[in-house]
């Protein structure tokens, strides 16, 4: 690849943007689930098993092991973290200095603790692709500070010729992302995908649509199936390409997952999980394409072979024809004039693709060994380079540690890679298998799969809460963000996750004994408890029973569609199906059957703690300045701030005067003043310059000479950019 220096820098920028993100949604979001009065209280997860300290955090990899002795509780100290996470991804993201090793560590260390704690309300794919991709980045980030001059930064090019490794894996992480999520959509026997109709459903069916998700739903459904065949196309067919050695074909491959994320973004609220897979794309870059999009290049191309540039054609050419063959023959596409549509259908046996995944896993493995490989003979090509013994052995040092760590992390990834195989799966060596096992808790590497199936193909369902004081009048509970009310139009959340909102959406999947925890939201409505209220309406005025808690509480399933064009006012229509979970009030003999049968009873209250801690009281002031706010609207302003702040730093940053612009483009100087500024610098080694010949004494007795005029005549022309000055008589 031609340079990554960019792309890591947009890379660790992008992850720093989405821990923030991810920080401060959580943050809102803690007393409801996590709190005392929460769902799922957080104490409850961490009770000391007798072992020692290290043991214990090994077992269990959370810092809030920790939070007692700042006097504070689990879930206290968890709004302490997130508050920390916020704060320091949002300096990563603004300042470069924060961009470091260990910056990046302490934001993983911190997402990791939160993730051991968080419970089913944590347990979803993007949290652990977060995870991953956060220990990738702490090894992407440089050890040291870049240097602020551009001088500096040439002579310290090629020192650290391990620096492509780490950013390799951020590659690989996006291949198996997006070839497992094309795969199992077909392993998993989904007649949605199997017959190309999975669109024509899931922009009514994903958990929080858009307004734009009414628009998609509308489209022709031939459109539809074609979306389908470009889905396949895009994430089966494409990844290997991320590897390919022409470059225009990996940054064709980039814009084509581009393509894919930005849809979907405009389609659905799926938190930062489309942003963090644009993040991963910038590993697909390199450091010219990005100077020559931003209109910074200055390099003059390097002319290419007449004969590597045809084969290099050729290539391409093959590439694309063999992609539209094969898609044309596998899907079965058709131009109908006529209808002005295209004919589209699978053309292949369930049987058939297992036989070629089972073809293609292996191969894949090895496909990124050999990429591998090349990378590493790569940085030690760079590392032979080098001069100097000292600053060779610093990076000798440097590349084995570095060199290990991305060959260890590249067999660990193998094994939840092959999970979708199980034939290659069983044939992985053993040692991998070992490996993956001593560190999974430390959530390394993961499998992914993303939609494997379409759900409610017969309709939408959503679980209605509703509550009463009398047993007989029933009053719906609605919600911020699912839907609800079928005359709201469907709002624009992202990047925020409302946890609760996606959970009622699995639960309304199947029966509430599947969703234990649908219990304890009930238990906590019935109590009145405001954490878990401000979860369903942040404003009090919106939720009905604001006043006075209702005394009985039940929940309905109904099915919802999107409603048809031409119908006024409504975005949805809906039909009740059954019952959900059965009328209930404080103290019922089922309420409380349900809690002892999920161990949600309360068996040992919480201890009061002193509420004379600084900070306990610094983390109750801010949440009571913060709560007021909507979580959506406080991280499009912590974005705006960063926005902000950055035009002001283009604003007011250092500006190149008139007379460095004349400078920089004046006519280079002739060869032998070239050949008297080398003798007169040091080398990169450290090394001392030979003795300097007259020419370069003249030139330094010329510089002292035009400083002193400088101060008499400020028309004289700075030399700080000229190396050596020329005297006329």
């Amino acid at each position: 690849m031609a340079g990554s220096r960019l792309p890591r820098q947009l890379f660790l920028q992008g992850v720093a943007a989405v821990f923030m993100f991810a920080f401060a949604s959580l943050y809102m979001q803690i007393p409801g689930l996590y709190g005392p009065e929460g769902i799922l209280p957080a104490r409850r997860t961490l009770r000391p098993q007798g072992k020692g300290r290290w043991p214990q955090l090994w077992e269990t990899p959370t810092l809030l092991w920790e939070t007692p002795l700042l006097g504070l509780d689990t879930a206290q100290g968890l709004e302490l973290l997130s508050l920390l996470g916020t704060l320091l991804a949002l300096g990563a993201l603004l300042l470069h200095q924060l961009r470091h090793l260990l910056v990046y560590l302490l934001l993983w260390a911190a997402y990791l603790s939160a993730y051991q704690v968080g419970q089913v309300f944590l347990y979803f794919q993007w949290d652990s692709l977060l995870l991953e991709t956060g220990f990738l980045a702490l090894l992407v980030a440089p050890l040291r500070l870049p240097p602020r001059h551009k001088q500096a930064q040439g002579r310290l090019a090629g020192v650290s010729p391990h620096e492509d490794l780490p950013f390799w894996l951020v590659r690989w992480l996006l291949f198996r992302l997006m070839f497992a999520s094309g795969v199992v959509k077909l392993t998993s026997r989904c007649p949605a995908w199997w017959g190309l109709t999975a669109l024509t459903y899931h922009f009514e069916t994903q958990c929080l649509p858009t307004p734009a998700s009414w628009f998609a739903h509308h489209l022709p459904v031939w459109l539809h199936k074609l979306g389908v065949v470009a889905t396949f196309l895009i994430e089966i067919a494409v990844p290997p390409l991320f590897f390919a050695p022409v470059r225009r074909l990996r940054l064709a491959a980039f814009y084509s997952q581009v393509l894919l994320q930005v849809l979907i973004i405009v389609t659905g609220n799926y938190n930062f999980f489309n942003l963090l897979t644009l993040v991963l794309t910038t590993a697909l870059l390199d450091d010219a394409h990005l100077a020559a999009a931003s209109g910074n290049s200055r390099r003059k191309k390097t002319p290419t072979s007449w004969p590597k540039a045809l084969l290099a054609l050729l290539l391409e050419l093959a590439v694309y024809g063999l992609l539209a063959c094969g898609v044309v023959h596998c899907f079965g596409l058709e131009v109908d004039w006529k209808q002005r549509t295209v004919h589209s259908k699978t053309t292949f046996t369930f049987h058939q693709f297992s036989q070629w995944l089972k073809m293609v896993t292996l191969p894949t493995m090895w496909l990124g060994a050999a990429s591998l490989a090349w990378e590493l003979l790569t940085a030690l090509w760079r590392w032979t380079q080098m001069r100097g013994w000292l600053q060779k052995f610093c990076a000798a040092v440097q590349l084995s540690i570095f060199g290990t760590a991305t060959v260890a992390l590249f067999m660990i990834s193998l094994v939840p890679y092959s999970y979708m195989e199980p034939s290659t799966h069983g044939r992985l060596w053993t040692g991998a298998h070992r490996l993956f096992g001593t560190v999974e808790h430390l959530q390394l590497a993961h499998s992914y799969g993303l939609f494997r199936r379409m759900t409610g193909l017969g309709g939408r369902p959503e679980v209605v809460l509703e509550g009463s004081y009398d047993g007989h009048h029933w009053t719906e509970i609605e919600f911020m963000y699912k839907p609800g009310n079928v005359s709201r139009a469907p709002p624009i959340v992202v990047p925020h996750q409302p946890r609760l909102d996606w959970q009622m959406w699995f639960a309304a999947l199947g029966p509430h004994t599947h969703s234990p925890w649908f219990t304890s939201l009930v238990l906590r409505l019935l109590q009145g408890k405001e954490p878990v209220i401000r979860l369903i309406q942040n404003h009090a005025p919106r939720y009905p029973f604001h006043k006075q808690p209702p005394t009985y509480v039940r929940a309905q399933r109904y099915k919802y569609w999107f409603s048809k064009p031409g119908e006024q006012g409504q975005w949805w229509r809906r039909q009740w199906v059954e019952e959900f979970f059965p009328s209930v009030s404080l103290g019922d003999p089922t309420l409380d059957m349900l809690l002892r049968q999920f161990g949600l009873q309360d068996k040992s209250p919480p201890r009061a703690r002193s509420s004379s801690s600084t900070l306990a009281q610094a983390l109750r002031w801010m949440r009571k300045r913060l709560s007021a706010l909507e979580t959506p609207a406080l991280l499009w302003g912590l974005l705006g701030t960063v926005g902000a702040i950055r035009v002001m730093q283009a604003l007011l940053g250092p500006q190149s005067s008139p007379r460095a612009k004349e400078e920089k483009h004046r006519p280079a100087p002739p060869e032998d003043s070239v050949a008297a500024s080398k003798q007169a610098s040091p080398d990169p080694d450290g090394s001392k310059p030979d003795a300097p010949d007259a020419s370069s004494c003249i030139g330094r007795d010329a510089a002292a000479l035009l400083r002193e005029r400088r101060k008499d005549d400020p028309a004289v022309i700075s030399t700080a950019a000229c190396p050596v000055i020329w005297i006329r008589e």
